[in-house]
């Protein structure tokens, strides 16, 4: 008897509509389905194919289903209530224990066992639609398990659970890194007539294996020489005992560019001796060594205490009873670069951490270059390729009733942000045809805030976005905006909270049908007034603010396209926008830059304006 692993033991069914439960037995096999003191029945094919649909059910629980067929096989502690999909790429599927500089206290007390999540295994297929999903499990929000959440599941959840006092089942179908593409049907993407080639040329089986086995050997080979021929390996650098007195010195944090280890890509050792209280040692200690790129190794005293592979996790080492002693101590990082320019990130948290006080590790550290290699050339990520991960994570979930879906994505496709919106309306369109369960809410998340080193007039990050507003013309749809609660010097910014409680709002208004205001100002039209240039708005909600003393954010420019920072006010919930050179005004820009941190427009129910230009 072959079921979904979405029919298992915790499920969150959604209330109100059908559900179809389908699976695999022995031919003719008939099969009887048990749920609410209801009989479903049917007779498997002779293929061995059945299916039964059970009546919409009010929210409650929990419950048992009961399936027998030449086994019986019984499905406990099922909940009725909502079902939210979430997809997209690594900001959605960023868990909480990655936000616990924030909300670690906060987290210590969630016990939440009607919310639970379904995490759906990270598959693709190049062939067809999977039909039946295998693997992953339901988990509840309880202190064992909702560290491993979504986190804007987890806090989009929390608001709606409170609000309606329903079960919330999410199913978490989310892989970091990739394209919108990948997402979308086959037949879908043919219609844009650019990506034929490599959907046929992933097709070849033997291509997709013997690229894997390919790249998995350069890259075990890579790590072998490094490791190898480190001389700080050879030598044991990472022993407090060490001689560094020929070490050069290192200001942390930094990056590396402008300094002589810019180019390499290899290993560099890095050291730092503190002094501990006596009572310094008698508490949990965390090593907090912000962000590294690109793959780290930390030693305290000789004892390695972490390990991370890639440049994104910030670095958060629980530091084991024993190892930290009162008076000297060594802290040593073996940090190796594959292909990036490496460097400590700057703006984040170095230090030794405990309850009761925080040691600072900025300032002078000594280093030495352990080994130089070539540059490790990056994978193949099929799970990237177009049309992979609708056959492998969409497909097989789209029989299962929700209420919505949860979309943050953007990140991978801001290098060709033109033509966004029309992929994404296609992304939208072939779900609902997959789910056939109307024109269910899709809310999004519009990119947040983050550095790049990028050009403002001609930022990627910007246009991203406003095809993102574009989208707001598909039906059924609504957007957070999240371009104040980034971090400017990290891809993945930790306040998931505001991002998950924005989307809630979305929700409460699409799919709970409350009279709320759940977005912030979106452009709506403009004005030319001889030298000045007025703005309108949807989703004013209570009225515009400004969060500071003066609005900012907006640029000016005549015919000749130049854009400069322009003088902007509120007058009767619209912004006029002026600059005292620029007499024949022709577009305004608002929050346009890659790191929009000036921008500070809002309405009173303090959602932040999107970013938009009038061109």
């Amino acid at each position: 008897m072959k079921l979904s692993s979405l029919i298992s033991n915790g499920m969150v069914i959604q209330r109100n509509k059908p559900l179809t439960i389908s699976g695999e037995a022995d031919a003719n096999q008939k099969i009887e389905v048990t749920f609410l003191e209801k009989k479903y029945t049917d007779v498997a094919s002779a293929s061995g194919k059945w299916s039964v649909t059970i009546d919409p059910t009010e929210p409650g629980g929990p419950y048992q289903l009961k399936i027998v067929g030449n086994k019986e096989i019984h499905i406990d502690d099922i909940l009725i209530g909502d079902v939210w999909v979430l997809s997209g790429q690594s900001n959605m599927e960023l868990p909480v224990i990655r936000t616990l500089d924030l909300f670690g206290n906060e987290m210590k007390a969630v016990n939440y066992p009607e919310i639970r999540q379904f995490s759906v295994p990270q598959i693709y297929n190049f062939h067809q639609p999977t039909e039946t999903l295998i693997g992953g499990e339901w988990k509840k929000a309880t202190p064992e398990d909702v560290l491993n959440f979504s986190a804007i599941g987890y806090f989009f959840a929390a608001d709606i659970y409170r609000e309606h006092n329903v079960p919330i089942g999410l199913i978490a179908s989310a892989v970091g890194g990739t394209p919108i593409e990948a997402w979308m049907t086959e037949a879908t993407l043919r219609e844009f007539g650019e990506y034929d080639e490599i959907l046929d040329q992933s097709k070849d089986d033997q291509y997709v294996k013997d690229t894997m086995a390919m790249e998995d050997k350069r890259e075990q080979d890579w790590h072998q020489a490094l490791n190898s021929n480190d001389q700080g390996m050879i030598e044991e650098w990472f022993n407090a005992d060490t001689d560094t007195s020929d070490w050069q010195t290192f200001d942390v944090p930094n990056s590396w560019e402008g300094t002589e280890l810019e180019s390499i890509k290899g290993a560099v050792w890095f050291q730092k001796t503190i002094e501990l209280a006596e009572d310094f040692t008698d508490h949990e200690t965390m090593l907090n060594l912000g962000t590294l790129i690109d793959g780290d190794y930390a030693y305290i005293n000789g004892k390695l205490v972490g390990h991370t592979g890639y440049k994104y996790p910030p670095r958060r080492y629980p530091v084991s009873k024993g190892i930290l002693k009162p008076g000297k101590n060594t802290i040593t990082v073996r940090i190796f670069t594959t292909e990036s320019v490496g460097g400590f990130v700057q703006d984040m948290p170095y230090e030794l951490v405990t309850d009761q006080e925080t040691i600072p590790l900025t300032g002078a550290w000594k280093y030495k270059v352990g080994v130089i290699t070539e540059a490790l050339k990056p994978r193949t990520f099929f799970q990237y390729f177009p049309r992979g991960l609708y056959n492998g994570m969409i497909a097989p979930i789209s029989n299962y009733p929700m209420s919505g879906v949860l979309w943050y994505q953007g990140e991978s496709n801001v290098s060709k942000p033109n033509g966004y919106y029309e992929l994404f309306e296609k992304l939208v369109d072939d779900w609902r045809q997959t789910w056939q369960i109307g024109d269910f809410p899709f809310l999004f998340v519009q990119l947040a805030n983050l550095e790049t080193g990028g050009d403002d007039n001609d930022s990627y990050w910007a246009k991203l976005r406003n095809e993102q507003l574009k989208s707001l013309q598909v039906k059924n749809t609504a957007m957070a905006v999240s371009i104040d609660v980034g971090e400017a010097n990290d891809l993945h910014p930790q306040d998931k909270k505001s991002v998950g409680q924005r989307l809630a709002k979305c929700a409460n208004a699409l799919a709970y049908k409350q009279d709320v205001e759940y977005m912030g100002p979106l452009y709506q039209s403009h004005q030319v007034n001889n030298n000045t240039i007025e703005i309108s708005f949807n989703h004013l909600g209570s009225g515009l603010i400004v969060r500071g003393e003066q609005l900012n954010g907006f640029v000016i420019a005549g015919s000749d396209n130049v854009f400069v920072h322009a003088e902007a006010k509120i007058e009767n919930d619209r912004v006029i926008v002026s600059h005292p050179d620029v007499v024949e005004p022709k577009n305004v820009r608002y929050g346009w830059s890659d790191n929009p941190e000036q921008a500070n427009l809002y309405n009173k129910e303090d959602l932040p304006a999107s970013p938009f230009t009038t061109e």
